[in-house]
């Protein structure tokens, strides 16, 4: 009697050198990937953690405003490539006020009409100083060191100042 072999479920044909080949170069390529993937991640890690640096740009950021003259008492000028306002006081002293809310960071425009800057974001408003006069802002806006120098205005934007009140002694006379 001959023997029958048992049933078998299909089992795949042996690997053909074209396969393995194949096998071969896709294990190659998604190690190839792999290494990229992490490489791009230690380097946006790194990048976080990397104290940043003050370029020279940034310390001898100085802005020339223009001449005193130039500025009414009581208005604000926008200076948009310094990131700033330049508050002209009615006494004639002068503030450099940072565009950005201290609730959230959103950029606060300076309404002429009302002679506050009003954040669109949630509402906080500065009078032209800076100081808080609704909230939810927790502080006055940051200023930048002013310096008036044979009757022209120039502003430091390299090194923004957080304060925590208004201080007379913060404003910059001609």
């Amino acid at each position: 009697m001959a023997r029958r072999r048992p049933a078998t479920p299909d089992v795949p044909a042996a690997k053909t050198p074209a396969s393995s080949g194949r096998r071969r170069l896709l294990g190659w390529l998604w190690g190839v990937l792999g290494a990229i993937v992490t490489f791009e991640a230690i380097w946006v890690v790194g990048s976080f953690l990397r104290p940043r640096q003050r370029s020279a740009e940034a310390d001898d950021a100085l802005v020339v405003a223009g001449p005193v003259e130039r500025f009414v008492p009581g208005t604000v000028t926008a200076f948009p490539g310094g990131r700033f306002y330049l508050a002209c006081l009615e006494d004639g002293g002068f503030l450099a006020l940072d565009r950005t809310c201290t609730h959230l960071g959103c950029t606060v425009p300076w309404n002429a009409e009302t002679g506050r800057f009003e954040c669109p974001c949630h509402a906080s408003s500065f009078d032209i100083g800076g100081s808080v006069l609704a909230a939810p802002a927790p502080r006055p806006l940051d200023i930048y060191p002013v310096r008036v120098e044979n009757g022209v205005v120039k502003v430091d934007t390299g090194r923004r100042i957080r304060r925590a009140t208004f201080d007379p002694a913060q404003v910059a006379r001609a």
